[in-house]
């Protein structure tokens, strides 16, 4: 057993990130200030964006996505159980309905044919989630949505640095949303992210981050002086921080490391558990490469005398942090409570029970996954059938 407890996902801030909160703390602005623009530009660059609006939080930039998409009520939007709720609840914010659609259960990610088949003349766009930072199949998702005249907007919480075909996640559809939770690819503390190559999105997004407030003279219907500005929509008070997005700039600086090291920890499992028969790894796909957020093994409960339960025990026992990502969305009471009782997606189901998220974070040493492969490894051993 470990001496200390390896967490399954951990932020890595050095004194580069520290200076830059404390340069923003001595200077004239803590939030809405110049950092932002700069952030926002850095970011969008990046991941080849034409533009990005920085905001207080992954949950707040998909409701802004939402809403820029004009999600209202009596409208359906379609997106993955395998997911965290946030995906669904923006869809729910704006008045919407979502539709949950199964999971191919080589990816894990939303299955294109399961989403021609939950379409319908209420159907307004698609969310598809780059789950574990693995891409989904966009060239599908973007044929079915032209066919339909759908909107899409991914879900890129775990996606940060993933490329699909050669163009980066955050360039290709309506709207890309990003996270920046300290367990992400890089942080902010809280924050996230929306890319878009559509102005007239931009420029919803930013009005709706901002109270429905604008300064801006070619936009304001009157104008009475330098201290005039107009509420033109019903917006929110999504703004991150200067401070904030000073930190989100540093990690900028050092995401191709955060990047690299994850896929090296990604390929020591892969080639670590590649012959061990009580589980299975995860899939990569041809022409894509994943930003690896969370390293997803799947239980063969077939072979093994204990449920993925005691697994998840007996690896804590280790001072292993292990996860388990996700419970569909519509297993949770709040949505069976509220019409989803009946939904069934039997692959996501059957998922769900057999998954684990193992430790996957730069920070850690080639000790730390050995640990891990260690432990893993010993604990089936002596549970295989």
């Amino acid at each position: 057993m470990r001496e200390t407890y390896l967490p399954y996902g951990k932020q890595w801030l050095d004194e580069d990130d520290i200076k830059a909160v404390v340069d923003v703390l001595q200077s004239d602005y803590l939030t809405t200030g110049p950092k932002i623009a700069e952030f926002e530009k850095a970011f969008a660059q990046c991941v080849d964006a034409k533009f990005a609006v920085a905001i207080s939080n992954g949950t707040a930039a998909l409701h802004a996505a939402c809403y820029a998409a004009g999600i209202t009520v009596g409208d359906e939007v379609i997106t993955s159980p395998i997911t965290f709720a946030a995906s669904a609840n923006a869809v729910l914010y704006c008045g919407g309905t979502p539709v949950f659609a199964d999971i191919d259960t080589a990816t894990y990610n939303i299955d294109p044919q399961e989403i021609r088949k939950k379409i319908t003349d209420k159907t307004k766009a698609i969310i598809p989630v780059h789950f574990s930072g693995q891409p989904c199949d966009m060239d599908e998702i973007e044929r079915i949505a032209k066919e339909y005249n759908l909107i899409v907007i991914e879900d890129a919480a775990h996606a940060v640095g993933a490329d699909y075909k050669g163009k980066l996640i955050g360039g290709i559809s309506d709207m890309t949303t990003f996270s920046f939770h300290p367990v992400k690819h890089i942080t902010t503390g809280e924050g996230g992210m929306i890319t878009t190559n559509n102005e007239d999105i931009y420029q919803k997004l930013l009005l709706f981050r901002s109270h429905g407030i604008t300064r801006d003279k070619d936009r304001m219907l009157d104008q009475q002086g330098p201290w005039y500005y107009e509420q033109l929509e019903l917006g929110y008070n999504y703004r991150m921080t200067d401070i904030q997005a000073a930190l989100g700039l540093s990690q900028l600086n050092k995401a191709d490391k955060f990047l690299h090291r994850r896929r090296e920890i990604a390929d020591m499992y892969t080639e670590a558990f590649k012959d061990t028969t009580a589980l299975r790894v995860p899939f990569q796909q041809n022409g894509c490469n994943s930003s690896w957020h969370l390293y997803v093994i799947q239980l063969n409960l077939e072979r093994l005398s204990f449920d993925r339960k005691k697994f998840f025990e007996a690896i804590h026992r280790e001072n292993i942090g292990v996860n388990v990502h996700y419970l569909p969305v519509y297993k949770h009471p709040y949505y069976q409570q509220n019409g989803y009782r009946e939904v069934k997606c039997l692959h996501s189901e059957n998922l769900y029970e057999r998954i684990i998220s193992l430790p996957i974070f730069p920070k850690m040493t080639n000790q730390d996954i050995d640990d891990v492969i260690t432990s893993v490894k010993t604990i089936l051993e002596r549970n295989e059938k």
